[in-house]
């Protein structure tokens, strides 16, 4: 009787094999599920949230880490050259010195204006970023990713390039060149690449 009573109280051995795989199994169907979700929430995010890749720029007010208050529009009659980003993203860290490089050339001029946006990314990692790269060219937190939210970034490194209208005249996803930069800033200035 006891032995009876031991075999019905506990489990068999293929049957605790197949409790396991439908316990694996019900994990794996719940995390796809979860993911699934996920790229779907995504996906309506980025719809709900376009970039302005053509037409006015919108404006907005920032100030730069060292505290110098502008908006957007100051620079109308300018190219205005806008970049989103961050100092723990590789591609940002790629394109950091061909940035500066294309500023050093525009400079001279005052024609064309940089100005970098911080995203998700502010105080002094930023700061020793802009360090790092001897970056000197405008440059700003994005606090709360106002400005970021408003220009609908997706990820960084993004970049706008504005003429001097104040309207999209390119957006460049992820990492920028030089050459890149002056092959759309030229023509803005009537020049020749």
């Amino acid at each position: 009787m006891t032995d009876t009573l031991d075999q019905l109280l506990s489990p068999q051995p293929e049957a605790a094999r197949t409790r396991k795989r439908l316990s694996a199994g019900t994990i794996f169907l719940l995390i796809g599920f979860v993911v699934f979700g996920a790229v779907i929430a995504l996906q309506l995010f980025q719809q709900s949230a376009p970039q302005p890749t053509e037409g006015s720029a919108p404006d907005f007010e920032f100030e730069t880490f060292d505290g110098a208050a502008h908006r957007l529009s100051d620079f109308r009659g300018k190219v205005v050259v806008l970049n989103f980003w961050a100092s723990w993203c590789p591609p940002c860290r790629e394109e950091a010195p061909e940035l500066q490089s294309a500023w050093e050339h525009y400079r001279p001029s005052d024609k064309v204006v940089f100005l970098g946006i911080a995203y998700a990314d502010n105080g002094v990692r930023s700061m020793a970023y802009l360090d790092e790269y001897k970056i000197d060219y405008l440059n700003a937190p994005d606090l709360g990713t106002r400005i970021s939210d408003l220009y609908g970034i997706r990820g960084v490194p993004e970049t706008f390039v504005i003429d001097q209208n104040g309207s999209v005249a390119k957006f460049i996803l992820a990492g920028v060149t030089e050459a890149q930069l002056r092959e759309v800033i030229d023509p803005l200035l009537g020049e020749r690449s």
